[in-house]
């Protein structure tokens, strides 16, 4: 690395002052994940007490991370910087309204995975480390949504996807491997794009913070090659949350590992991607978005289309909720190609939104499957008479999966609609509401069979468990409750939108004397 210049005076880029108490906030919620996963790892031998220290850690990282986003709400962004260095020579962790709903919001999600994995994931599968590895994973997904700097977003993609391949081979079942190999290689692949324009983005700005880059991405846009650093990243993240046309691993694999595996893949690690999409093309390359907006767009519909139908010619429940997760990622993608307070809101919406709900809809598949025996259409049936409560529940997260009121689905797809006839595309508001349609049928079709449908062989009564229980209806009752209470959400999601579209607060909070190096 060549020698710093003269005219910089790293001496000035010590922080000298104490730092801030509320500050360390941006940082714990990943130092309790690490801490956790290497206390759980060393209590190994004992599978029973690693599953009641890792619950009460889920809760303690939820509660971490709802102070976060109390105080982000609060108060504006905050910035941690790492060795005492200001940005751009030190590491920051800056943590605005955008990234905290999503810490927040995976934090409840993971918390209800942990409770159901009581239950789902037996002592062979404690002792080859399931809850170390969930512990790692969220410090991954974590640490992709409150990273300041690009390198670390990559580095925190390293640790949940190496952290993922321990969970999506769990049992080493044949199918679990076959699973994980095309998950991995299709992964691996966006990891290297993302790499690459890595190393573009600080061969053309020299820094690799997020701030520094927004703050000189408009004075470089006549020299540097932002148009193929955008590219690169559309295609990187696009890969990592399933898009079309490199969506097919994603109900390939998904359908493999154990029922919570499966829902906190569904409900995490795409929105990963996502998250990563939003916070470059919006933030940082906002003129290079716009460019690129019909693409995105016409991605975005495939992808919505391409999952429904999916969705509909699904015999296996798990590969139909994997088409669903596809379907629903479109939407998102939309979103981003509308840009604007509108199209990034609903976005954001919608991401809260899927985290919550496919994780929940995964959790109801196993409920499905110890109820009626397997997760095949042409075998299930009976699930009504045997009981209207699971039925009740089932039915709200399928309404609320087709974008139908008053569930948290419904929301986000109005804010997507109008904003693409308000912007004349009215092609991609026909793509999201037909996409809606054949979601409904989907499902439909799902509720008649395994529910509606007699039960081709006498079904034994198997009562609710707490364990599985509790976690789907809690995630229920925050699908519901999103849907018929709006407001707050609707709110957040127009704050964070506003700050990514004018990042003047998040640059402020990282450079405070409101210069960049």
């Amino acid at each position: 690395m060549a020698a710093p210049t003269a005219t910089v005076d790293l001496s000035a880029a010590l922080i000298t002052a104490p730092v801030p108490i509320g500050h360390w906030l941006a940082i714990l919620p990943v130092a309790h994940c690490i801490t956790l996963g290497a206390v759980l790892l060393m209590l190994r031998a004992y599978p029973r007490l690693q599953a009641w220290l890792a619950i009460p850690g889920l809760a303690t990282l939820a509660l971490i991370d709802a102070a976060l986003l109390a105080k982000v709400a609060a108060d504006g962004p905050l910035t941690m910087v790492m060795g005492r260095w200001l940005p751009p020579f030190g590491i920051a962790f800056t943590v605005d309204l955008f990234g905290a709903l999503m810490a927040f919001t995976a934090a409840l999600a993971a918390l209800a995975g942990g409770i159901y994995a009581l239950a789902d994931i037996g002592e062979s599968g404690r002792r080859y480390g399931f809850f170390p590895l969930l512990m790692l994973l969220m410090a991954g997904v974590t640490g992709a949504f409150l990273t300041g700097d690009v390198f670390n977003l990559y580095v925190w993609f390293e640790v949940l996807l190496i952290s993922s391949f321990g969970l999506i081979i769990l049992g080493s079942e044949r199918e679990q491997i076959d699973g994980a190999l095309k998950y991995a290689v299709l992964n691996l692949i966006a990891t290297t794009l993302f790499l690459v324009g890595v190393g573009i983005l600080y061969a053309a700005f020299g820094t690799l913070n997020m701030a520094d880059i927004a703050a000189k991405a408009a004075a470089l846009r006549g020299t540097a090659p932002l148009m193929t650093l955008a590219s690169l990243f559309l295609l990187a993240f696009g890969m990592k949350a399933a898009a079309f046309p490199v969506n097919f691993w994603l109900p390939a694999a998904y359908h493999t590992p154990r029922i919570v595996v499966s829902a906190l893949f569904a409900g995490l690690l795409t929105k990963v991607g996502i998250y990563a999409l939003i916070r470059v093309m919006v933030m940082l390359l906002p003129m290079e978005r716009q460019e690129l907006s019909l693409v995105i767009a016409i991605a975005a519909a495939a992808t919505i289309v391409v999952g429904a139908l999916g969705a509909l010619a699904e015999n296996d429940i798990r590969r139909l909720f994997g088409y669903v997760v596809v379907s629903g990622i479109g939407n998102m993608l939309a979103g981003v190609a509308l840009g604007g307070l509108g199209g990034i809101s609903g976005a954001v919406f919608y991401a809260l939104h899927s985290m919550v709900l496919m994780t929940a809809l995964y959790l109801a598949a196993g409920e499905i499957a110890r109820r009626g025996g397997g997760f095949s259409l042409s075998a299930l049936g009976g699930l009504y008479r045997q009981s209207g409560g699971f039925t009740a529940l089932s039915l709200v997260l399928f309404l609320a999966a087709c974008g139908l009121p008053p569930f948290s689905g419904f929301w986000p797809k109005v804010i997507l609609v109008k904003a693409s006839l308000d912007l004349g595309a009215w092609w991609l508001a026909a793509s999201i509401l037909l996409g809606g349609f054949l979601t409904t049928i989907a499902f439909g079709r799902l509720f008649l069979l395994a529910y509606w449908r007699p039960a081709a062989i006498e079904l034994t009564p198997s009562g609710p468990r707490w364990r599985t229980g509790l976690p789907l209806a809690a995630l229920t009752a925050l699908v519901v409750g999103f849907g018929i209470l709006p407001e707050q959400l609707l709110a957040l999601s127009q704050s964070a939108a506003t700050g990514l579209a004018d990042p003047q607060a998040y640059l402020h909070s990282v450079f405070p004397e409101g210069r960049a190096p």
